[in-house]
């Protein structure tokens, strides 16, 4: 199947996607504990103005207000009505602003995790699983989205469901694990199973890989994993700008421009070919990340020294991959920021 994001593919050796969706909306005025999907049909102009802020700042694929848009999520809001109409208003505002773009510009439909724990530890089934992403698939379809993406997915079993379901839906997609457990998954899943998990699926995604966790570093050390496993699929790097800070009553990410402009380059190097940023990440970051990007001739893949030296120091001894389970750390929330 032809379709925007393979097209971009097979021409450019890097794409780079867009930042932060939760950051960018509380700096407009979203409140804690307000439902981000709301604002697709409340404050439209807004959204509009999310998207158009990461394509100017030069980002080849940006993602849908849309993470939390499925019905396990929305019924914390007494929306869960409403599946459809949020996703395809979510797409089609990125629609227009793509199409309007001069330039190839990629939609991607933002799918978050169900917020439930999946049987046995948990009461969400696998058919009940593939029909809530299925119903938000459709509507992301429905807007106009040139893939699907997953993402901040911490359970295979989820991004199995998922996978099943945007099969369903006939679309195109990409997938994303958030590894913010010394290395691995909340549920303990590792890169190197990731990779082995993606190669398997009887519908494969487009490109898979990391996003959020806990800073550039650790996701970097991440994508290290991804390719000592030997993936056959394009790789996705999408870290955090930073550690989260907080101050004044407000949590702020303190990677600067800078650092993740090298963050963007060492990624790169390391074998991602789309590059992004998450929680934290605003349009400064993303501008500077492209100019890195254009101007820094490709080096050798990096080492976890250069990886520290760079972007700071790990928050774990593991990489996830060794023979032990690492001990948990405090998660906090699960919102793509």
């Amino acid at each position: 199947m032809t379709n925007a994001l393979s097209r971009l593919l097979e021409t450019r050796d890097w794409l780079l996607a867009d930042g932060a969706t939760g950051t960018n909306l509380f700096n407009m005025g979203l409140e804690a504990g307000e439902p981000p999907e709301l604002w697709n049909t409340d404050r439209p102009d807004n959204i509009r103005a999310l998207y158009r802020s990461a394509v100017d700042a030069g980002s080849d694929i940006f993602l849908t207000n849309t993470f939390g848009g499925n019905a396990a999520r929305l019924k914390l809001h007494n929306a869960q009505g409403r599946v459809q109409e949020l996703n395809r208003v979510g797409a089609a505002l990125g629609r227009d602003i793509a199409d309007k773009a001069g330039r190839p510009v990629v939609v991607a439909g933002s799918v978050g995790p169900t917020g439930e724990i999946m049987v046995p530890m948990g009461a969400l089934t696998h058919e009940l699983a593939v029909e809530i992403f299925h119903e938000q698939a459709e509507g992301l379809k429905a807007g106009g989205a040139d893939v699907l993406w997953v993402e901040t997915i911490s359970a295979a079993e989820e991004f199995r469901a998922a996978a099943e379901a945007f099969a369903l839906a006939g679309m195109p997609w990409c997938g994303t694990m958030s590894f913010d457990t010394a290395g691995r998954t909340m549920m303990g899943f590792t890169s190197s199973a990731m990779v082995g998990m993606v190669g398997k699926l009887p519908n494969p995604p487009l490109a898979f890989g990391a996003n959020c966790g806990v800073g550039a570093a650790d996701l970097m050390r991440t994508i290290l994993g991804f390719m000592a496993a030997g993936p056959e699929l394009p790789v996705i790097a999408k870290g955090n700008a930073g550690i989260p800070k907080y101050h004044d009553g407000h949590i702020h990410y303190d990677g600067t421009p800078e650092l993740m402009g090298a963050y963007a380059v060492l990624a790169r190097d390391a074998g991602a070919t789309i590059i992004g940023g998450c929680c934290g990440t605003m349009p400064d970051h993303l501008r500077s990340m492209r100019e890195a990007l254009e101007n820094t001739p490709r080096g050798p893949r990096p080492s976890v020294e250069e990886i520290a030296q760079k972007l700071g120091g790990f928050s774990s001894a593991s990489d996830g991959t060794g023979e032990g389970v690492p001990e948990r750390r405090d998660r906090g929330g699960r919102r793509r920021g």
